[in-house]
């Protein structure tokens, strides 16, 4: 739709393109058109305003947006020019007039109006960031260095001196690129590299940092924090480049540094031709739809396309925001959302029966170690025989792939969670050797930011002013950021044949307390002075640190240098029934004791211990009288040993 503006700029359009064919004829008459040539330059001149303003408006080159053109949009100009200029050559041919018409001529206004109109519009752009956007006052603002004088920066450079109250005043950049130092980026200087980024940030009283690097991880962000930190300088930083790219976010929106960038790990690379080959347009089932993890297959395995998306949660509402949250993302998606519990064999098999899913990825779990040693009789039922029902269901319906996803807990289990989702692994593995389906487990550690983790719990201790709560100063977990976790997640499924265990590599292990520390530095805080840090000791079947590999277990490589195959500990189904029939036996009287004596019996390695700093706590008394096999009066430690 054509408004003022557009018209206008067609109309000038339009006096370039006479304004080129006159010059063009003049140049090539040395500016002394002979009489004999005014005829054929008027009918010449009438073809040329008949064919090549039309071409211009078929072309929709009066939809692209002037003020930020740049050389995609020359290109596209040359396209249309050369074009017209073609359409006009055979015109002239057409109506018989072509021997008469001087060769060079088409030449000449080809070039004469490419450079016309591609001159209008940078000139238009030059005169409009000059005179109509605000110039960068010398000292308004915050003074302000970005970090990475390449694309990002320059592009953030852009976006802030378009805004008229922008909080920044850009003193200068600095790259590591020590070639880049000493020169211009749109007339900033690059000062210097991030060796000497103390003194640069003193030597020109520098009050923020900005890092525009999209692809800058978490080794890099913690030296950068680390030097600033040091000069009291704040970091900024904006979006991944993901995020830019598929338009969740601008590149203008800076935001503060976040434990999540400084644990941030390297970009993972998906095999996305072979993860296509299992899911686009295949029906997909994710259980536990609505949580963490869950939440994120679904957004992960939406973006290749399958045919439907099955979401199975047993919490309403989580269910319906991620339902709608696809919905908008992916409106031509089938999405089926459905309230049901994984236990109820009943309702999976009427899911399975009516909708036939081809891959299933079983992301539904109880996850929290010290509520599930409350409730270890919810434990089994779900994480276990929950389990069961699904694989089993599974299997029958003939599902191609089945993807489980467990955690490092599961290894030499301590608690009644990790050894639940052990028990899970022995079944499935065992199944995996009896069926047609290819059933697969891919274990990982902790995730950043997912309900009821650590770091979430940390930021709102501290936004209520301390005390940041650690259970031991010595207790180190591996991490991961939820996309990681669950593209590596889609990948690991279409690896391998079906019974393997898949362990993802977590990178280094992380001290709880540390991480405490540096978080209360990114809110502005000084540790144990602003906010406190208190040590509340271990709680129930909790470890100081996770692993990853049971003993017997070896370790082979995949063709994804980040997922790594664990060799299966051999397991008979008919013994992981029985085992497993038992258990629920013991569930359904809600026999405490029972289900721990029949747990160790499945999952050998796990020995629970457990430890109080004083009495235990009263629902704990109440509802884990196995732990009570040896209390005094003088004692305060209650432990089971295998």
């Amino acid at each position: 739709m054509f408004n003022k503006r557009r018209l206008l700029v067609f109309f000038v359009d339009v006096g370039l393109i006479a304004a080129a064919y006159v010059l063009a004829f003049l140049l090539r008459f040395d500016f002394d058109l002979p009489p004999d040539q005014w005829k054929v330059f008027l009918k010449g001149l009438g073809i040329v305003l008949s064919i090549k303003p039309l071409v211009f408006l078929v072309s929709g080159l009066y939809r692209n947006l002037w003020r930020y053109a740049s050389l995609h949009d020359a290109m596209e100009i040359f396209k249309v020019i050369t074009v017209s200029s073609v359409m006009t050559v055979f015109a002239v041919m057409y109506v018989r007039y072509f021997d008469s018409f001087p060769r060079s001529i088409f030449i000449l206004d080809w070039f004469l109006l490419f450079s016309m109109v591609s001159s209008s519009r940078l000139v238009w752009r030059i005169f409009r960031e000059m005179y109509f956007l605000p110039s960068q006052r010398p000292h308004s603002g915050k003074r302000t260095l970005i970090l990475g004088a390449g694309e990002a920066g320059s592009m953030l450079l852009k976006e802030i001196r378009k805004r008229r109250d922008s909080e920044y005043n850009i003193i200068g950049f600095v790259d590591d690129d020590r070639e880049k130092c000493g020169m211009l980026l749109h007339r900033v200087p690059v000062l210097g590299d991030i060796d000497h980024l103390r003194a640069l940030v003193r030597k020109y009283k520098i009050q923020e940092l900005i890092v525009a690097i999209p692809s800058a991880q978490g080794k890099m962000l913690r030296r950068i924090v680390g030097c600033c930190e040091k000069a009291k300088v704040a970091v900024k930083t904006i979006p991944g480049i993901s995020d830019i790219i598929s338009g969740k976010v601008a590149i203008s929106q800076i935001k503060d540094v976040d434990i999540e960038d400084l644990l941030g790990r390297d970009a993972v690379v998906l095999d996305e031709h072979s993860i296509s080959s299992y899911l686009t347009g295949k029906k997909i089932l994710v259980s536990g739809a609505a949580g963490s993890i869950g939440s994120e297959v679904c957004r992960q395995v939406a973006r290749f396309e399958p045919t439907k998306i099955i979401l199975v949660d047993a919490a309403e509402t989580p269910l319906f925001y991620i339902e709608k949250e696809l919905a908008e993302k992916h409106p031509q998606l089938r999405i089926i959302p459905i309230v049901a519990d994984i236990r109820n064999d009943v309702r999976i098999e009427m899911i399975f029966d009516q909708f036939m899913p081809e891959v299933v990825f079983h992301a539904a779990a109880y996850k929290h170690v010290p509520m599930m040693e409350y409730n270890p009789v919810e434990a089994v039922s779900n994480n276990i025989l929950g389990t069961r029902k699904l694989a089993d269901a599974a299997h029958r319906f003939g599902v191609k792939n089945f993807v489980m996803i467990s955690t490092d807990k599961a290894v030499n289990p301590t608690n009644v969670m990790g050894a639940s989702k052990r028990a899970a692994e022995i079944y499935v593995q065992a199944l995996a050797r009896k069926s047609l389906t290819k059933f697969t487990t891919v274990r990982f550690g902790n995730v950043l930011g997912s309900n009821g983790s650590v770091i979430p719990v940390f930021k709102e201790q501290i936004s209520r002013g301390g005390p940041v709560t650690v259970t031991d100063p010595q207790i180190m977990r591996y991490f991961m950021t939820i996309p990681e976790a669950t593209q590596l997640v889609l990948q690991a499924g279409c690896i391998g044949n079906g019974g393997e265990i898949f362990v993802l590599d977590m990178g280094e292990p992380v001290r709880i307390i540390d991480l405490a520390e540096e978080l209360i530095r990114l809110s502005g805080f000084i540790p144990y002075e602003d906010i406190d840090i208190v040590i509340t000791g271990l709680r129930p079947g909790e470890k100081l640190f996770e692993e990853l590999l049971i003993e017997g277990e070896g370790i082979k490589p995949t063709s994804h240098e980040k997922i790594k195959i664990a060799a299966a500990v051999p397991s008979n189904l008919d013994t992981a029934n029985t085992a497993l029939d038992e258990l629920a036996e013991q569930a359904d009287v809600s026999d405490v004791g029972g289900i721990m004596e029949c747990l160790k019996a499945l999952v050998p390695e796990f020995t629970p211990s457990y430890k109080f700093s004083g009495d235990p706590p009263l629902g704990m008394q109440k509802l884990r009288p196995d732990l009570f096999v040896a209390k005094t009066s003088q004692s305060k430690i209650i432990s089971l040993k295998k």
